[in-house]
């Protein structure tokens, strides 16, 4: 099903969590706030994300560069949906030039605490850990032609020098998040 985000809430207290990835090493949120923070709400089989991988490698790659921290956090439901289970997010990440934390949010938890709704979704905290943004990657979408307007990138940097966020947001679009049935 596709959704897009909601909009963003500004000020809200993104809550603290701990995550593994799939070697079993522990990440703490708090711990990566440094300059701000993103965190990806992602998954393997999604279309929308497999459209964004390049750039979003990319683009988290200069992010990090300039001391913003990123996680990447798999929600679904991986017994349903076997292509987000842990060993095959170790490919993927591989494959597509992920260098940030790949976490798995095992009991769906964090997905529910942020209020997660599709694949990408994308939290944009300041160092207070407050959220100033909830929009999507760039204005490609699934696209690969056009000028690309780095929407993501320019709103983190942003973030980083003042601790705001751009008041015009356009939400990310994708697949919905894969909840447990029960």
């Amino acid at each position: 099903m596709l959704l897009d985000t909601p909009i963003c809430d500004f000020g809200w207290q993104a809550p603290d969590f701990t995550l593994r990835d799939p070697n079993g090493h522990s990440f703490t949120m708090s711990d990566h706030l440094q300059n701000g923070l993103l965190i990806a709400f992602i998954c393997n089989h999604c279309p929308y994300v497999k459209t964004i991988t390049d750039r979003l490698a990319q683009d988290t790659g200069l992010l990090m560069s300039k001391g913003i921290g990123v996680l990447a956090v798999m929600s679904n439901d991986y017994r349903e949906y076997p292509e987000d289970a842990p060993q095959k997010i170790l490919e993927f990440a591989k494959k597509n030039g992920f260098n940030f934390p790949y976490l798995v949010d095992e009991d769906q938890t964090i997905g529910k605490a942020y209020g997660a709704v599709c694949t990408p979704d994308f939290f944009g905290l300041n160092a207070d850990g407050r959220l100033q943004y909830r929009g999507r990657l760039d204005n490609l979408g699934r696209s690969q032609t056009g000028e690309r307007e780095p929407e993501l990138v320019n709103a983190m940097l942003q973030i980083a020098q003042t601790g705001q966020g751009p008041r015009h947001q356009s939400p990310s679009m994708g697949c919905s998040i894969k909840w447990t049935r029960g």
